[in-house]
């Protein structure tokens, strides 16, 4: 079996061989280097079994508002940096190489607790809700908590800003 690489231009994968994503490689939204989201597995390539989405947070920067899945699981693998994580009711520090599960139905969040970038993996199971990322990124600085939580509700998300507040707070985070 040959092995092929993404097209760097288009990220369209080469069909009927193994592939390889390489570090630049995959749509990526935000900003490259300080704050984003690559997407380096879609569902469209898992037959919808799972996405997995490469996420770069700035330090003390939180990622989402508290926030609780219906549809999916969402497992966190720390490449970099310190992770932080809000899990019910249970607060989570994972340092590179550990992983943070966050499963469907308990309320979470998760932010960069460190002094550098973090960067994580994200496998999301089963996929779909990496187009809320897309979603919101498309809206840039004009995303509000009213459109984020309308967003999120088209995909079975349901957001909780009074209860984020008080995570902002107690660790110096921005958002």
């Amino acid at each position: 079996m040959s092995v092929e690489q993404t097209d760097s231009a288009s990220n369209k994968w080469n069909s009927g061989s193994a592939r390889v994503l390489g570090p630049q490689d995959g749509e990526t939204v935000g900003q490259p280097n300080i704050l984003h989201d690559r997407f380096m597995i879609s569902g469209k390539d898992s037959g919808g079994g799972f996405a997995l989405v490469e996420h770069l947070l700035p330090p003390h920067t939180l990622a989402a508002p508290l926030h609780r899945h219906t549809r999916e699981d969402e497992y966190s693998f720390v490449l970099e940096g310190r992770l932080g994580a809000l899990l019910g009711e249970e607060e989570v520090f994972a340092d590179a190489g550990y992983l943070v599960f966050k499963p469907r139905g308990q309320w979470h969040t998760f932010w960069n607790a460190g002094d550098v970038p973090v960067r994580i993996l994200e496998l999301i199971s089963p996929s779909g809700f990496e187009e809320c990322f897309r979603e919101m990124a498309a809206i840039g600085d004009a995303l509000t908590p009213e459109n984020m939580a309308e967003i999120g509700a088209r995909y079975g998300v349901e957001v909780d800003f009074p209860g984020t507040g008080p995570i902002i707070e107690r660790h110096g985070l921005s958002f």
